[in-house]
């Protein structure tokens, strides 16, 4: 096992009950293929996944982004100086803050079977926590390869098949 998952679906009690959220099984084999293509397996990882509804999405993406409105994933770095984490048996790599209305949504608007949206955004978070970023058009070419090389992997399609760049 190259990852350790921390995970909570905080909508069990929320209006949003009702959407399909993925196993968590399904949550560490996105991550556990991400990771395969990003890091060379010194030590294992850890990361935290938060299921959470439109509200809360939109309260963190408004507190550390500046944003206002919900968002698919949000992804925060763990913080944790170099020279702690070489004394860890595993690396907190950070947290993904997964909004399951905006997931859902945007399958459904993509024409996207639900399973391969999630699975991309997993794939897309676990990219951000490893450094990847898409700030410019040189970035997002490279982390968006990369997501259709791990993804194709898991035998889901280009995601970006039909997006205009």
């Amino acid at each position: 096992m190259i990852a350790t998952l921390d995970f909570e679906n905080a909508l069990a009690e929320s209006a949003c009950a009702e959407i399909a959220v993925p196993a968590e099984e399904d949550f560490l084999r996105w991550i556990e293929c991400a990771q395969q293509h990003v890091a060379a397996a010194t030590k294992p990882v850890n990361i935290g996944i938060r299921i959470i509804d439109a509200k809360e999405s939109a309260a963190l993406n408004h507190d550390y982004r500046g944003k206002d409105y919900a968002t698919n994933v949000l992804s925060f770095l763990s913080g944790i100086p170099d020279a702690i984490v070489a004394e860890l048996e595993e690396i907190p790599l950070g947290d993904l803050a997964i909004c399951a209305e905006v997931v859902a949504r945007e399958a459904i608007e993509q024409g996207k079977p639900a399973a391969a949206h999630w699975a991309h955004m997993v794939v897309h978070g676990t990219l951000h926590l490893n450094g990847y970023d898409h700030e410019d058009d040189v970035e997002a070419e490279e982390m968006e390869a990369l997501e259709r090389r791990i993804l194709a992997t898991l035998g889901i399609d280009d995601p970006y098949r039909n997006d205009e760049h």
